[in-house]
């Protein structure tokens, strides 16, 4: 699961934004400029010492920015990357030429026990794997397991260098990288290069320069209790917990994998990852190259396992055996509600903590205090229809109050009209295109009724609503962009997760409407508000019901690290950030003494054999009041007691 929506267009009208006003400002001020400018010199020419000084913070506070920006914002310390290479695919290779499988599915008819892996976008065969075994899950295990118990012990050093060493090479390969997640996604490569290279770059960037401080152990302020706090101090201390699992969709097949790898190598653990079948090409090729990172830098590549299997089945229980396995002490889940039901009830089996991601339904309100609608339909756009509309965060409905709500349905109509999307395949360079294909075929039934629904129900289809057949690539599976309006919160589309090219426009009465209708859907993760006044925007997103909120932007929850998950349909739980790292390590609580020479002692009174249960009741009342008491005289009277009961 990843989003970041940006383009050259965005980039640019800020620029232009930011010029405009630039230039305004100094016209205003450039009188009072000059006039203080002159004043300045003078005084300066009068004063050299004022000049010396003057040349002295200047200096300064230019190596003081360079420090900032260049500098401290690499947060790399003494580490060094360490070079490795791999192996290219074929297939992956530019203009290759693979043969083309119909009909285009995963299930080998001919070969049960094997997964077909195959482009979403060409029908090109890449591949087939065979379906792990339960033997298969027990000896990653416990591979992972045996390379665990050195790993945890790891300093931090060593994990900044195996971090390190896989941003170098991301960074050196980003072509290859996103032609192989094209490859085995269908999506675009502008679509690879925002959604699974940047934000696989961000958070390494940001686990490399903030992990460290993180795993810090955490100082609390410890009792409260009179006598204790004296001498008692408390801190939390973050370890490994072993082996865990992350079990990942396939919409993002390099971020949504090497995310849980990052946070799991850094805080010490061992993980084994299980990918969809729908992407299994791609995961070996990215395991591999973080199994040769590990063994580069010296590390034990077993840290990395990846397991896949065909669904559960009368004769193959693997996917379910691996789900309840007992040596996994967390997993992570992102996909559907269907099989979390499933997979949670398989964890239960040995009581492993379960973060769950079920995706949403994600409301994108447009106030009335709105004023640039074109700006806004770029990003709404971009939105909804990037890589094909398969994104847990992606725009699932966009809300507008009544004042701005004829106009954006027009601009976004103009849009899809007159420069309609063009559907196809950009991995080898062939042609260009705006949006590539969907991962499957099998849902395209599904979209076309929940559009046909609405219709009936008296929704307006403007473009779209249909699959496309691609006239290069025929077993391609590919959805028209669809534009659909005047929906209301009554129909199926408006509370089921659509997760595909379809942009949903609904109409609100005015803010509090926005807000009721962003609330209906029975889902939590995301959302975004936009408007002029922050104070209308910060009270839309405080009655927001998601996980996830969003200020006139879209979806940078995620790019900037905070803790993601959501609420209700959506899931429970949280990765990423700060949270993100901690909910992976025992926090272990440890309290101790701070004076050397007072430490805690059984007193007379409370030894065994109790002597006295008079005196010990009486001590024992003293004592609690006394540590306690609101007043100063009732505690001076307690401790007076305390004492006589102490003999």
């Amino acid at each position: 699961m990843s989003d970041i929506y940006l383009n050259s267009e965005m980039v640019k009208q800020f620029n232009m934004t930011v010029q405009n006003c630039l230039t305004q400002w100094l016209k205003r001020e450039q009188k009072f400029l000059n006039y203080q400018l002159q004043n300045v010199v003078d005084h300066t020419q009068r004063n050299p010492r004022v000049a010396i000084l003057t040349t002295i913070l200047a200096g300064i506070f230019t190596l003081y920015v360079f420090y900032k920006l260049v500098w401290s914002s690499s947060g790399r310390s003494v580490v060094k990357p360490v070079k490795f290479s791999l192996q290219i695919p074929e297939a992956a290779q530019v203009h290759w030429k693979g043969k083309r499988l119909f009909p285009t599915t995963v299930f080998d008819s001919e070969k049960p026990g094997l997964i077909q892996s195959y482009c979403p976008a060409t029908s090109q065969y890449l591949g087939s794997f065979q379906s792990k075994n339960i033997q298969d899950v027990d000896n990653m295990i416990q591979r992972a397991k045996k390379a665990q118990e050195e790993w945890r012990n790891a300093s931090i050093e060593r994990r900044l260098r195996v971090l390190i060493s896989l941003q170098s090479y991301i960074l050196d390969n980003q072509d290859l990288i996103a032609r192989v997640a094209c490859r085995d996604s269908g999506k675009t490569m502008l679509d690879a290069s925002m959604g699974e290279i940047l934000v696989t770059l961000e958070k390494l960037q940001w686990t490399i320069q903030y992990g460290p401080r993180v795993l810090q152990p955490s100082r609390r302020p410890g009792p409260t209790n009179f006598f204790m706090k004296l001498y008692k101090g408390a801190e939390i201390r973050y370890e490994p917990l072993g082996v865990i699992s992350s079990i990942v969709s396939w919409n993002y097949p390099f971020h949504n994998l090497m995310g849980p790898i990052i946070a799991g190598l850094f805080t010490g653990n061992a993980i084994v990852v299980k990918c969809s079948e729908q992407v299994v090409w791609s995961s070996e090729f990215f395991i591999e190259m973080m199994r040769k990172c590990l063994t580069a830098c010296g590390e034990d590549p077993d840290l990395v396992q990846l397991f896949y299997s065909l669904p559960p089945s009368k004769n193959d229980d693997t996917a379910n055996y691996f789900t309840s396995h007992p040596e996994f002490k967390h997993i992570t889940f992102i996909g559907s509600q269907p099989v979390a039901h499933h997979i949670l009830q398989c964890a239960a089996k040995s009581l492993t903590p379960v973060v769950v991601e079920l995706g949403g339904k994600d409301a994108f309100i447009v106030l009335d205090s709105v004023k640039d609608l074109m700006a806004l339909s770029s990003i709404i756009m971009r939105g909804t229809f990037q890589s094909s509309g398969q994104n847990c965060i992606g725009i699932e409905r966009v809300i507008v109050s009544d004042k701005n709500y004829d106009k954006l349905v027009e601009i976004l109509n103009d849009r899809m009209s007159k420069n309609p999307l063009r559907l196809g395949s950009d991995i080898d360079h062939l042609e260009d295109v705006d949006m590539g294909a969907m991962i499957s075929d099998n849902r395209f039934s599904e979209l076309e009724n929940l559009v046909n629904d609405a219709v009936s129900k008296g929704a307006r289809l403007l473009q779209g609503g249909t699959p496309y057949s691609h006239p290069n690539y025929p077993q391609g599976h590919y959805f028209k962009p669809t534009l659909l309006i005047d929906v209301t919160p009554q129909m199926e589309i408006a509370q089921n997760e659509v997760f595909g090219p379809i942009l949903v426009v609904m109409r609100a009465k005015d803010t509090q409407d926005c807000i009721e209708i962003a609330n209906s859907a029975p889902f939590g993760l995301g959302g975004s508000v936009f408007g002029a006044s922050i104070k209308e925007c910060n009270y839309v997103a405080n009655n927001l019901k998601t996980g996830n909120v969003a200020i006139n932007d879209f979806a940078t929850f995620y790019v900037c690290q905070l803790p993601f998950g959501g609420i209700n349909g959506s899931g429970y739980g949280k990765f990423g950030g700060e949270e993100g790292l901690l909910g992976l390590c025992n926090a272990k609580s440890i309290c101790f003494d701070t004076l050397p020479f007072i430490s805690t002692q059984i007193p007379k009174p409370l030894d065994y054999p109790i002597r006295s249960n008079r005196k010990a009741w009486s001590f024992t009342k003293s004592f609690i009041t006394a540590s306690y008491a609101i007043s100063l005289w009732q505690r001076i009277k307690s401790i007076i007691s305390l004492a006589k009961s102490s003999t």
